[in-house]
C-alpha cells in the first residue's frame, strides 16, 4: 500500500485525466479492434495469436481473481482513496489486474510480431504506461499488476512460435484451439460445481459463470472459423487502404450489432442462464470469422 499512498499524494486533475485516458487501452473493446484489424487486414495467423494470448489470459485472470477473492485496495485500506471516474470499471475482485493483463497480452503480442522498431517501442509503452495508471487510479495493487504483467509475458513468448508453427503445420492450430477450448470448458465446470465458500460475493461469482460461458463460446467460434475458413472460405487479407478501412468499421459495426441484438433474445429463450452468452458469443465470433469476411474478395480485386 505504501507505493498507492505514493500515487495518491502526487495526485492532479491533469494527471487523473491523462491516467484515466491511459487506462482504456487494457479495456476488452481496445484488444478486440486490435485483435480483429490484425485478423481481417494484416494476417490471419497472428490474429489467431493475438485472440490466444487475450483468451487464454482472460481464462487465467478470471480463475485467479475467483480462487484468491482478493478485495480492492480501498476496502482493505478504508483511509485510501482512489479518483473516482475509475470506479465504475472497477468493479470485483481486485487481484490479479485484468486491464494490465489485457494490455500487455494485445500490445505485447503485437510487439512480439511486428518488423518496425517504433511500433514496438510504442506498445511496450502504452503498455507499461497502463500497469502504472492501475495503480496511479488506486484501482489495484503492485501485486496485483505485477501477477498480471508477468502471466501476460509468459502467454506473450510461450504462445508466438506455437502459433508461428502453424505456417508449416496447419492443423496444429486446430489443437491449439481444441486446448483452449477444454480450458475454457473446464473453468465452466469450475465456476458451476466448485464449492465455493460462503465468504465468495454473489455478484462476483455470477460475474465469473457469465465470463466463463462467454469465453467457452468464443472459443468455439473460433475453432469453427478456423476449420470453415481453411476448408471453405479462404478469406484474403489484402485490400486496398480505404477497402481496409471499410472492412474494419463496417465489421466492427455488425459485431456490435449483433452483440446487442442477441443479449435480451438469448437469455429469454435460456431462462437467464448463463448458456445464453456462450451461445451469443459463439455467434458473434462467427458472424466476425465466417460472415463478414465473405465480402473481402471484393476488396481484394482492388488491391492488384
Amino acid at each position: 500500500m505504501e507505493l498507492l499512498y505514493w500515487f495518491e499524494s502526487i495526485r492532479c486533475p491533469a494527471l487523473d485525466t491523462i491516467m484515466s485516458l491511459v487506462t482504456h487501452l487494457g479495456e476488452e473493446t481496445f484488444f478486440m479492434v486490435a485483435a480483429l484489424y490484425v485478423f481481417w487486414c494484416v494476417d490471419k495467423r497472428r490474429g489467431y495469436y493475438l485472440l490466444s494470448v487475450g483468451f487464454v489470459g482472460t481464462l487465467v485472470n478470471q480463475w485467479l481473481k475467483i480462487v484468491c477473492r482478493v478485495p480492492r485496495p480501498w476496502v482493505r485500506d478504508p483511509n485510501f482513496t482512489i479518483v473516482e471516474s475509475a470506479r465504475v470499471e472497477a468493479a470485483g475482485y481486485s487481484f490479479p489486474s485484468g486491464h494490465t493483463q489485457s494490455a500487455v497480452g494485445w500490445m505485447g503480442g503485437v510487439a512480439r510480431f511486428t518488423g518496425r522498431w517504433w511500433v514496438r517501442v510504442l506498445c511496450i509503452a502504452a503498455a507499461l504506461a497502463v500497469a502504472v495508471s492501475r495503480m496511479y487510479l488506486g484501482v489495484h495493487t503492485p501485486a496485483d499488476v505485477g501477477v498480471s504483467l508477468v502471466v501476460a509475458l509468459v502467454l506473450v513468448f510461450a504462445l508466438y512460435p506455437l502459433v508461428e508453427s502453424t505456417l508449416w503445420f496447419p492443423k496444429r492450430l486446430y489443437l491449439i484451439l481444441a486446448g483452449m477450448l477444454a480450458l475454457s470448458l473446464a473453468f465452466v465446470g469450475f465456476v458451476e460445481f466448485y464449492p465455493f465458500p460462503a465468504d465468495v460475493d454473489g455478484a462476483n461469482l455470477a460475474a465469473a459463470v457469465k465470463n466463463a460461458y462467454s469465453m467457452a463460446g468464443a472459443v468455439a467460434g473460433v475453432l469453427v472459423v478456423s476449420v470453415f475458413d481453411n476448408r471453405v472460405l479462404q478469406f484474403p487479407n489484402r485490400a486496398p487502404w480505404w477497402g481496409q478501412a471499410v472492412k474494419l468499421a463496417g465489421g466492427l459495426a455488425l459485431v456490435v450489432l449483433v452483440r446487442s441484438l442477441l443479449k435480451d433474445p438469448l437469455l429469454a429463450l435460456f431462462g437467464g442462464h448463463a448458456a445464453a452468452h456462450a451461445v451469443r458469443y459463439f455467434l458473434i465470433v462467427l458472424t466476425a470469422g465466417g460472415v463478414w469476411p465473405v465480402t473481402f474478395r471484393f476488396f481484394e480485386r482492388y488491391a492488384r
